[in-house]
């Protein structure tokens, strides 16, 4: 898998990474590609068709070398693999038996609506009982993947405890998707979504869990985003001459090598330090490149916007005071 993720993203990905920017949705045979290579089913038990992938540091870096050569598609499919790990460890036999061979095989693709439950205050998408489910009220401000994706694990909160549901994708009346303009990655097809009673069979729960048991392993779990900061890091180095690149590969195995090894409470700080290297290399390849790097053609406006982009990708409040404090 890492093998194919390196070639994946050198030979297949990233020489066509400027076009995938400008296109109005990730084109559909890249995320094929992934998928013939197996890598929907990157971290799906074998016996449903997956890879099995347990080890975490090979996750990240099949993470990290897929997004060097092109966040946007990354983008995309990473939204997946979390719904393969749900289904696989949480739902119960009949939606493991329904979903999984399809998600693993990438012939069923899946997106996620969940990041605002990372926000203070009210939660702004709630499920309350019905007859047969549950019936999902409010909006999820971001979700990737409109348009590539054929379901949607949701998140939403119920009291003290989220809900969490498998959702088809496709016209309702009950879900409205309105387009976020973004200054990166914008090909990913992320929009704002709104749910008006969208009804939940009870078939379609994965699980429902307490808020606060998900809050604690969700500070754990934030570590695979810096592998797209590291993995825009590295292209940058890639394209920077020798005499530019000074101690930087070190410095990309060292914040490599911290995130590894971070704990809930120390990977905020680890997190902030891969962004900001992403932000600092490609500074050096726009001003390296002179005024050139600012045309649409170049990859150094790209990689920029892409960095800028990883600020505030998967940012808690946390992160965001280590961010300010580097």
């Amino acid at each position: 898998m890492l093998e194919a993720a390196r070639r994946l993203g050198d030979d297949v990905l990233f020489p066509r990474a400027l076009d995938t920017d400008r296109a109005a949705l990730v084109p559909k045979d890249l995320l094929d590609e992934l998928a013939a290579a197996g890598l929907y089913g990157l971290t799906g038990p074998a016996e449903f068709g997956g890879a099995g992938l347990h080890d975490r540091r090979d996750v990240w870096m099949t993470v990290e070398r897929l997004a060097s050569g092109c966040l946007t598609t990354t983008f995309v499919w990473a939204q997946h693999l979390g719904t393969v790990t749900a289904i696989a460890e949480r739902a119960g036999p009949e939606l493991r038996d329904r979903w999984l061979r399809s998600l693993c095989s990438g012939e069923v693709r899946a997106g996620v609506a969940f990041s605002a439950l990372r926000r203070p205050g009210p939660p702004p998408l709630t499920a309350s009982r019905a007859a047969g489910g549950w019936v999902l009220h409010g909006s999820a401000p971001w979700v990737s993947g409109w348009g590539r994706i054929d379901v949607l694990r949701v998140a939403a909160r119920h009291g003290a405890d989220i809900v969490w549901s498998l959702i088809d994708v496709g016209p309702s009346a009950a879900l409205q998707a309105d387009p976020l303009e973004l200054a990166a990655v914008n090909a990913s097809g992320t929009v704002t979504l709104r749910f008006d009673g969208l009804a939940v069979p009870v078939d379609r729960v994965i699980t429902i869990e307490p808020f606060d048991e998900w809050r604690a392993r969700d500070r754990e779990g934030l570590r695979l985003n810096g592998s797209h900061a590291l993995g825009v890091a590295g292209r940058c180095l890639r394209l920077l001459g020798e005499a530019a690149r000074m101690d930087a590969v070190n410095e990309i195995d060292l914040v490599r090598d911290e995130l590894d090894a971070a704990t809930a409470d120390t990977l905020p700080q680890s997190r902030a330090r891969a962004s900001q290297l992403a932000m600092r290399l490609a500074e050096r390849l726009v001003i390296t490149g002179g005024g050139s790097s600012i045309l649409l053609s170049t990859h150094a406006q790209r990689l920029a916007r892409e960095a800028l982009f990883l600020l505030v990708f998967g940012q808690t409040p946390a992160i965001r005071v280590q961010q300010l404090a580097e």
